[in-house]
């Protein structure tokens, strides 16, 4: 079983921690210190030894951080995470913050006069740390690189991972690593630009065909890379995480050296260093001593995002497996759910269970979501044994979830009937599956981003008086991070859509203690057909990956129009004939009926 359902989140022990955190700073001159949720890589998903958020405060989120000031200590949370917080930290001595409707920069100001703050300078990026000080700098409160104190007052920290690579064979990867390095190398030369510093686990093992597990759910190896300009890398990794097979798959344009040594190579650098403002560390540009540092983007982050024939060719046969898998649990759940006695860790069980079965699944692709009832409301909610809520009738079963096979990545959404859960329930789904169709239906220019493309999904939300409090889609990468960069759909991003990224499409709508509703199918960028009366200017068009059917039972059919009638229609048909030849005689007669026009 890849999922565990211990509890990580220890509230009361936040309070002792906290000020044996204030002690150690008070000793040092500080007037606060920044916890952010991240690693000296910024990856959404850390290593155990890099929870120092959640071993502070108890808040177990993928995403926010803390200010801890003399007096007060902010837990900074975006809106999916507003009522889990709640639950998870020990609210007479951590305050949760709204953000980003408040800023940190604000909340400082508001809170210290004076004073030093310190930060961990592998944990906190040069655009992050520059903006702060940017909002601080007329208050008489400077910011200052020092070593980190939560390490220093975390008496049990975990040791770094351990985990093995190997390689990320060419029939999946569809490119060479020396053909990436020669293509990005020519970038660079180009640019003037004698190295580029990489600091992104998944940008590390994309370049070089690899992958790792130092990061559960997640197959990348944490590391650090700097590529010169004639395509040659320089690994800077544990040697040991190396096996025979990953060391095979290196040519000798790569070589690899111990972590220790990163810092003293990127002093020894000459000439013009990029390195990705936003992403890398900020104790990256202060090593550059001997160089010129100009800021630039990662240079993987895009190539990486722009699938390649071989990988969106490896997605589609990684979601007709999952898709499969997971049919054969909706059946399984419909004909259990309504007899009583089912949890939530018997739900998210049983579900791993059918994609082990695939005989393919490599590990889950993040923690199953998994909630019932109100328990669904909490966006990110993962069940725990003291968390776990009976499955029980006439209510919504939120259930999110994903693998990870080696052809490719998945995340899938769906929120389905137990029983008769009311009316408003069905109106609430019946709008988040508008939001849905809306994405999956959209043609627009080339040149639009994310940002122009959300309100789509939460139109029919809007009109109702309704929103929901997350973008709307996520990159997605293959056989890499369930979340990708730097491609969104949200109100935010202003990355340019491309043929060959793919996303997340995953309206939803919660009410706090009562229920949550989300639906998500995974999609890939195109360049559309042509229209009989449309000019020449190029668009764009999303192509579905994901083949799962959506609850039937939820959906009030006189809300929808005749456009999106057919392609609810329309995508029911390609299910039943994509996943139907892949399930078994019992789930394909609950497959039948549940694809079935509407």
């Amino acid at each position: 079983m890849f999922q565990s359902f211990e509890t990580t989140s220890d509230p009361s022990k936040g309070p002792v921690r906290l000020a044996a955190l204030r002690a150690a700073l008070g000793a040092e001159g500080l007037a606060g210190f920044l916890v952010p949720r991240a690693d000296a890589h910024q990856g959404e998903y850390v290593a155990a030894r890099d929870e120092r958020l959640s071993w502070l405060t108890g808040f177990t989120g993928s995403a926010g951080f803390a200010v801890v000031l003399p007096d007060v200590a902010g837990v900074f949370i975006d809106g999916r995470y507003r009522v889990q917080v709640k639950h998870q930290v020990d609210l007479s001595v951590y305050t949760p913050v709204p953000w980003p409707e408040v800023k940190a920069g604000d909340w400082i100001r508001e809170h210290l006069a004076s004073g030093v703050i310190g930060f961990d300078a592998w944990l906190h990026t040069a655009d992050e740390i520059e903006r702060l000080e940017a909002v601080l700098q007329d208050r008489g409160v400077t910011l200052r690189a020092v070593r980190n104190f939560v390490d220093a007052v975390w008496p049990d920290q975990p040791a770094p991972p351990k985990g093995l690579a190997f390689p990320h064979g060419i029939e999946f990867a569809g490119e060479t690593s020396l053909a990436k390095r020669a293509r990005l190398g020519a970038g660079l030369r180009e640019a003037g630009q004698d190295f580029a510093v990489i600091t992104l686990p998944d940008s590390i093992c994309w370049l070089l065909n690899l992958r790792g597990a130092d990061v559960p759910r997640n197959p990348i190896l944490h590391g650090f890379a700097i590529l010169a300009a004639d395509g040659g890398v320089r690994l800077f990794t544990d040697p040991a995480k190396i096996t025979p097979e990953a060391a095979s798959a290196l040519d000798a344009g790569v070589t690899v050296e111990p972590p220790e040594a990163f810092a003293a190579a990127l002093s020894g650098l000459s000439g013009v260093v990029r390195v990705d403002k936003g992403t890398a560390p900020l104790a990256v540009s202060m090593a550059v001593t001997g160089a010129r540092v100009v800021w630039g983007d990662d240079p993987c982050r895009w190539p990486k995002a722009r699938k390649n024939a071989a990988e969106i060719a490896g997605m589609r046969e990684a979601h007709l497996r999952d898709g499969a898998a997971v049919a054969e649990f909706l059946a399984w759940l419909d004909a259990e759910a309504p007899k009583g006695g089912l949890t939530e860790i018997d739900v998210v069980t049983a579900l791993e269970g059918y994609r082990r079965a695939t005989n393919a699944l490599h590990d889950i692709s993040f923690d199953t979501i998994c909630g019932a009832g109100a328990n669904g409301a909490i966006m990110h909610y993962r069940v725990t044994h003291e968390t776990n809520r009976p499955v029980r009738r006439d209510e919504l079963l939120l259930v999110d979830s994903g693998a990870q096979f080696k052809d490719g990545t998945t995340d899938i959404t769906r929120t389905i009937a137990v029983g008769d859960p009311g009316a408003e329930a069905r109106e609430c789904y019946t709008r988040v599956l508008q939001g849905m169709i809306a994405i999956s239906r959209v043609r627009w220019p080339k040149g639009l981003a994310g940002r122009d493309l959300d309100g789509f999904a939460r139109y029919h939300l809007w009109v109702a008086g309704q929103d929901f409090d997350h973008g709307t889609g996520h990159g997605v990468g293959a056989f890499l991070s369930v979340h990708e960069g730097p491609q969104r759909l949200s109100r935010i991003s202003e990355v340019p859509l491309e043929p060959g990224m793919i996303l997340s499409n995953e309206p939803g709508y919660y009410r706090e203690g009562g229920f949550g509703i989300r639906l998500e199918n995974l999609i890939v960028v195109r360049e559309a057909p042509a229209l009989p009366r449309g000019d020449a200017r190029v668009q764009y068009d999303f192509e579905t990956l994901t083949f799962v059917p959506l609850d039937r039972r939820l959906i009030l059919a006189g809300r929808l129009a005749p456009a999106e009638r057919e392609w609810l229609d329309a995508y029911h048909a390609e299910v039943l004939a994509k996943i139907g030849p892949r399930v078994s005689a019992a789930a394909l007669d609950w497959l039948k009926a549940a694809c079935a026009p509407i």
